[in-house]
């Protein structure tokens, strides 16, 4: 299994890094524009190789993508990060031209290929990515519902005062702080419903760090996470590599499910080993699909801006 990287900054670094110690790829290639940068971040990680125990293989290159040929996936991260009280929309300005020719290169080399897409506004990136790559839809996979799950259960294990590992729950919709959808209906601990054990006023409170959760990292750090996005991105490679067919929320190419067509919007979906195996329809509230219209909406008013 050999897994290209795009964007040898943090979170591309980061996602080298858990993919390689986890152990189940022969190779990692990262690739940057900027001149050895990728090259000393996969030298860097390749000297941790013996004290992590990994025997993954990891390469750099600079804008050398002859050497990504034969992907069997590709992790897009490229683009300039957010900052301080900028929108993911904001971005699309600049990261459109970016994905778009990295789309190409890495489809020129491996036609076959896997691609996940990180760059943001992610929605709207994942929706370039279909269109510049033509690769059928279940070859591309925007990661952002993966990433917003993860901080859902994070935020419900802290207002529970409990394991993260008792907790479970899911966003879907938009990557956007405005457009993702915390589900609170269906979140539980140990499959007793949070409800129970959780008021309307922390549930809201759950609900809305939830939908902040980027900005506030933002905030904290200067720019954008990464060891989160990393780590939602390796779960989500090993769930293609190892053919987990596991459900992760992630940012689709809908066709008609859930009341929407022709966009990219995050619904959970069994992964393995051809990317999307299958889109799972869940039953939603009427007030969780306004939510999920609204989203709809406010992602293709973004997705006017490619044109």
């Amino acid at each position: 299994m050999k897994v290209t990287i795009v964007g040898a900054g943090a979170v591309g670094a980061s996602c080298a890094e858990y993919i390689a110690m986890k152990n189940f790829c022969s190779e990692v290639v990262l690739v940057d524009i900027k001149e050895g940068f990728a090259e000393g971040k996969a030298m860097d990680l390749m000297q941790t190789a013996s004290l992590n125990g990994f025997d993954t293989k990891l390469i750099g290159s600079t804008n050398d993508y002859t050497k990504t040929a034969n992907s069997d996936l590709a992790v897009i991260t490229s683009g300039i990060p957010r900052k301080p009280g900028m929108t993911r929309e904001e971005l699309i300005g600049i990261n459109a031209g970016i994905v778009k020719e990295v789309t190409e290169n890495l489809v020129k080399q491996s036609p076959n290929v896997i691609i996940i897409v990180v760059s943001n506004p992610m929605d709207t990136m994942a929706y370039l990515v279909h269109k510049t790559s033509g690769l059928p839809k279940e070859r591309v996979i925007g990661m952002g519902g993966a990433l917003d799950s993860a901080r859902f259960k994070y935020r419900l294990a802290e207002a529970l005062e409990a394991p993260i590992s008792d907790v479970d729950g899911m966003v879907i919709a938009a990557h956007s702080d405005t457009g993702m959808v915390p589900l609170i209906s269906k979140a539980t601990r140990n499959g007793v419903p949070v409800s129970e054990f959780l008021d309307s006023q922390k549930l809201e409170y759950v609900v809305n760090e939830t939908k902040v959760g980027g900005a506030t990292l933002t905030k904290l750090l200067g720019t954008s996470a990464w060891y989160a996005p990393g780590a939602a991105v390796s779960v989500m490679v090993q769930a293609i590599a190892c053919d987990q067919k596991k459900m992760i929320p992630c940012s689709l190419l809908l066709n008609g499910e859930y009341g929407e067509s022709d966009i990219c919007l995050g619904v959970p979906a069994i992964i393995g080993k051809n990317g999307v195996e299958k889109i799972v329809e869940i039953d939603l509230s009427d007030a969780e699909k306004s939510e999920f219209k609204a989203a709809a909406d406010a992602v293709r008013e973004v997705n006017k801006d490619l044109k």
